[in-house]
């Protein structure tokens, strides 16, 4: 049998090079990116501590503008007093009380309706994705209940109806289904919650000018809030819900997170592990056609040997 090795060789080369190449190409492509910034039109709300009183006429209203079964377990059946997020609460004021000092605060909780949201990238079906205006919905019709966004979720928000046969994720959803509809139809400019608050502790707006807002009570009362921050504004890629407060924010129930989210993180880990799977796929694809090549040369030979010796028996 013959082979033609230079030939060979340049295959190799070219078939190397080709797929070499290609590995880079995917390397590149595949590169970690700078994390998306909020929708241009984002909206979202800004709480202050300093002007809550406790009064619960935004939990009121979001049950009732929800249609969810008040919560009245802690009071036999009597008062709505939830303790916590739940599948008949979207949002809780809670109390914050200091053991060893005068410290106290209100402090309300809801879905954070983050800029990278960790339950939309937890999700394997996007039965949650980000809405138009940045809003975090919830798609019943492609959800599994497999719950990996209450794992992904840093603030513990998405509840799963385990009682139901019929199970949903609950959280809130900014009132979406009136939000910005015409009175008549049932709609409203803004969310329930916003919508009652007697003191502004909660406002509604465009997220930037929230946090124009924000940083202008920052400026004209120096050393009213923690830390001169506002919460939300980076914290785990940012969020939509900022909050302004007086003890610290981790005293409240909200952690301290990195700048980036744990969604661009996970993320980047994707690309690296895709990147340099290319390579091994691309070095079997070369050995693949270096066979395929070398079965081709041999096929080849067999022929030739066969016809020759053929014409001798002629």
């Amino acid at each position: 049998m013959t082979t033609d090795k230079t030939v060979s060789r340049r295959r190799l080369l070219g078939t190397v090079g080709g797929y070499l190449g290609a590995t880079a190409l995917g390397v590149a492509v595949a590169s970690p990116q700078e994390e998306a910034p909020p929708p241009p039109d984002a909206i979202g709300m800004l709480y202050d501590t300093t002007k809550c009183i406790g009064c619960k006429a935004c939990v009121a209203e979001c049950t009732k503008v929800n249609g969810l079964t008040p919560d009245t377990r802690m009071s036999g059946g009597i008062w709505q007093m939830p303790t916590g997020l739940n599948t008949d609460t979207k949002n809780v004021i809670q109390l914050y009380q200091a053991e060893d000092t005068d410290d106290w605060s209100y402090v309300k909780h809801q879905c954070m309706h983050c800029v990278d949201p960790a339950c939309v990238d937890g999700c394997p079906f996007h039965a949650l994705r980000k809405e138009e205006k940045g809003i975090v919905t919830w798609d019943g019709s492609r959800c599994i209940g497999c719950r990996y966004c209450q794992v992904a979720c840093p603030y513990e928000v998405p509840k799963f109806e385990w009682e139901e046969f019929n199970p949903k994720i609950v959280k809130c959803e900014f009132c979406r289904h009136v939000l910005g509809k015409p009175a008549e139809e049932g709609g409203q400019p803004e969310p329930g919650c916003t919508a009652v608050c007697p003191t502004g502790a909660v406002i509604f707006g465009q997220r930037e000018d929230l946090l124009g807002e924000a940083r202008t009570r920052l400026a004209d009362t120096p050393g009213k809030y923690y830390d001169e921050r506002i919460y939300g504004e980076v914290e785990g890629g940012g969020t939509q819900v900022l909050y302004l407060s007086h003890v610290p924010f981790e005293k409240i129930g909200l952690p301290e997170l990195p700048r980036e989210s744990s969604a661009h993180t996970s993320k980047k880990i994707h690309r690296f592990f895709t990147s340099w799977l290319v390579f091994p796929v691309a070095l079997y694809a070369v050995f693949a056609s270096l066979i395929k090549l070398n079965w081709k040369e041999h096929e080849d030979d067999v022929a030739r040997v066969e016809a020759k010796g053929l014409k001798e028996q002629l």
